[in-house]
């Protein structure tokens, strides 16, 4: 039986205020470089001398955290090859940095599967959303703000902000938005606690889903789309079961590993673009059943399964 507890920030009942929040991110050590990890290598797919003349890819900074002494550029790839009125592809990656796999997951697709489609649609790849909580493996950015609730009308994350300045010139354009994410039991152990004290709320234990499952947009239901990803990914890793409930986080499963939601109001990053086809994927790469390996490979099934259906099915209907 899980114990509630509190977080070691805060008075109970009582919301952070900006002392409690420089008090959290003292708490947050870098351990890994965003430079190293994810810059480079989306320097590397532009590069002409590295990867001969056929680039597939442009790099498009849309914008730059200032973080105390730390900046981060955030950047994009574009296809080379975009065309006006051709519909966009999205495939975006740690928008809660603490999730590699949907990093790593996004980095991958870029180098070794997007060329196969940019002839078909403009794709547009965001590998890492937020860098800074990259660096420090955690799930807010510097100012103890999520940025996958920042996506609606509230905009509080220069995260969010930026990235919906880069999409929406082409919003109405989108015909898939593939978010890749996943939950690590630090949700349970940190994330959880930490929120309910940030929020001056009790705190109620969570159950962390062991395996893959994704979340759909209820507003835009596409059940089909949803199953020929699950299809796809269950070769690769195991699909996440409902609990007792017949729930999933909290929400009934419609589907083996699909659950969905109205996933904008919420201000979820796969509900901005207003897709056809949209989902936000969920690994766990703590379970005993996978390693953190398996669950990228996952990723990767995940956004080559739903570019495939999406174009099959990219006809109005």
């Amino acid at each position: 039986m899980t114990t509630a507890r509190f977080y070691p920030i805060g008075t109970p009942g009582v919301p952070w205020g900006a002392e409690e929040r420089v008090l959290w991110r003292a708490r947050q050590v870098r351990s890994r470089s965003y430079q190293d990890d994810v810059v480079a290598r989306v320097r590397r797919l532009a590069d002409r001398s590295a990867v001969g003349a056929n680039v597939a890819f442009e790099i498009v900074q849309y914008g730059q955290l200032n973080y105390g002494d730390d900046s981060y550029p955030l950047l994009a790839l574009k296809s080379t090859s975009w065309k006006a009125g051709r519909p966009v592809a999205l495939v975006t990656g740690g928008v809660h940095g603490y999730e590699t796999s949907g990093v790593m997951g996004a980095l991958r697709f870029a180098e070794e599967q997007a060329a196969a489609y940019t002839g078909e649609v403009n794709v547009l790849v965001a590998p890492c959303v937020s860098p800074w909580a990259y660096e420090r493996v955690c799930r807010w950015n510097y100012n103890a703000i999520d940025p996958n609730r920042n996506f609606g009308m509230r905009r509080h994350a220069d995260e969010s902000s930026a990235l919906i300045e880069l999409l929406t010139p082409y919003l109405g354009q989108f015909l898939l938005h593939i978010d890749l994410h996943e939950t690590t039991d630090t949700d349970a152990s940190e994330y959880d606690p930490a929120l309910a004290a940030r929020d001056g709320k009790p705190h109620e234990p969570q159950v962390i889903p062991d395996g893959f499952y994704l979340v759909g947009n209820s507003e835009t239901s596409r059940l089909d789309f949803q199953q020929a990803i699950v299809q796809a990914v269950q070769q690769v890793t195991h699909i996440a079961p409902a609990d007792a409930a017949g729930q999933i986080i909290g929400s009934p499963v419609i589907a083996n590993g699909v659950i969905e939601f109205p996933i904008r109001q919420v201000g979820l990053c796969a509900g901005f673009t207003g897709a056809k086809f949209s989902t936000t994927t969920e690994v766990y790469p703590d379970s005993p059943r996978t390693n953190p390996k398996e669950c990228e490979e996952a990723q990767l099934a995940a956004v080559r399964a739903a570019f495939s259906f999406a174009l099959a099915h990219a006809t109005p209907g």
